[in-house]
């Protein structure tokens, strides 16, 4: 197993080539994210359980986190959303859905203005942003969920488009070109109705320093929802951890290096989250929520290896 460095109270150590992300954190740290205007939202549906990291090659998807169970399924000519592009995406909708209490969002005078609410920049040919954003917008769309509830004496499913419509008018080979018509989505009666009555608020801003990993997005996203409600000392087996992060990962040992190393991430941005890696699993103890925080943190110390 990989080993990974940790402080004296055993949390990750940061390593030289976080030196971008320190920099993001102490500019979250200079201003509460109510007063930033930084709140967002996340679905509740996602992050008890997560979509996939990369592609997985076919038209559904699980995902199990103890009683709770995400099923996603997409049109097999289309494909499931996956990597870090689709959860920027989602937020970004969520947060416009929860603010403005409506169903229909706007998704930007043009393709380069709604990139730059996601903290990227519009870039053409095959490896650049535009083919990569235009192709997990439909993804995403497309893409019905369901969300299954069992246990030795009950069962329950409830099922959701994450969108009725999508209408996309955008130039890709003019990102900037303001669009005759606006491109908007219309999210699902009951995805708007699960938003609306249960949403996860975020920090935009951890979203967007976090965004080239979305293990560490999740478990950013896990930690602040978690620490809302936890009221006492609770530890997660690594086995339990490996279904609703990672099944997709083989090794437990594998998925164990890749979550510590995402972790280690996660809490640079949120370093209030009073969390200890044990041989056993992750020790979570009350904390406070990451858009709750009342006071500053300090960072997680810097390893001394090179990397």
């Amino acid at each position: 197993m990989m080993q990974t460095d940790t402080d004296t109270n055993g949390r990750p150590l940061l390593r030289r080539c976080d030196l971008d992300l320190i920099a993001r954190a102490e500019e979250i740290q200079q201003e509460d994210p109510r007063e930033s205007g930084s709140i967002g939202f996340m679905t509740r549906a996602v992050v008890q359980a997560t979509m996939p990291h990369r592609d997985p090659g076919s038209n559904e998807f699980r995902r199990r986190n103890g009683n709770y169970t995400l099923v996603m399924m997409a049109p097999a000519e289309i494909g499931l959303p996956y990597g870090s592009l689709p959860r920027l995406i989602l937020s970004w909708v969520s947060t416009e859905a929860v603010r403005n209490r409506r169903p229909d969002v706007v998704l930007g005078d043009s393709l380069a203005a709604f990139m730059r609410e996601l903290g990227l920049t519009a870039t053409g040919g095959r490896r650049g942003t535009i083919p990569r954003v235009k192709q997990q917008l439909q993804r995403l769309f497309s893409t019905s969920i369901s969300c299954i509830h069992s246990g030795e004496s009950h069962w329950a499913s409830v099922g959701f488009r994450i969108a009725d419509e999508t209408r996309l008018w955008w130039h890709p080979k003019d990102p900037n070109q303001l669009d005759l018509w606006h491109s908007q989505v219309i999210l699902g009666a009951s995805f708007f109705r699960e938003l609306i009555d249960h949403p996860v608020p975020v920090d935009t801003r951890a979203l967007k320093a976090l965004r080239r990993s979305p293990l560490a997005l999740d478990i950013y996203c896990w930690l602040t929802y978690r620490m809302s409600y936890l009221r006492k000392a609770t530890l997660v087996p690594w086995s339990a951890l490996a279904e609703q992060f990672g099944a997709d990962y083989g090794r437990e040992d594998n998925f164990r290096a890749a979550f510590l190393d995402a972790l280690r991430k996660v809490l640079t941005v949120y370093c209030l989250a009073r969390v200890l890696p044990t041989p056993v699993g992750l020790l979570l103890k009350p904390s406070q929520t990451h858009v709750g925080r009342e006071q500053p943190c300090r960072l997680p110390e810097l390893s001394t290896h090179k990397q």
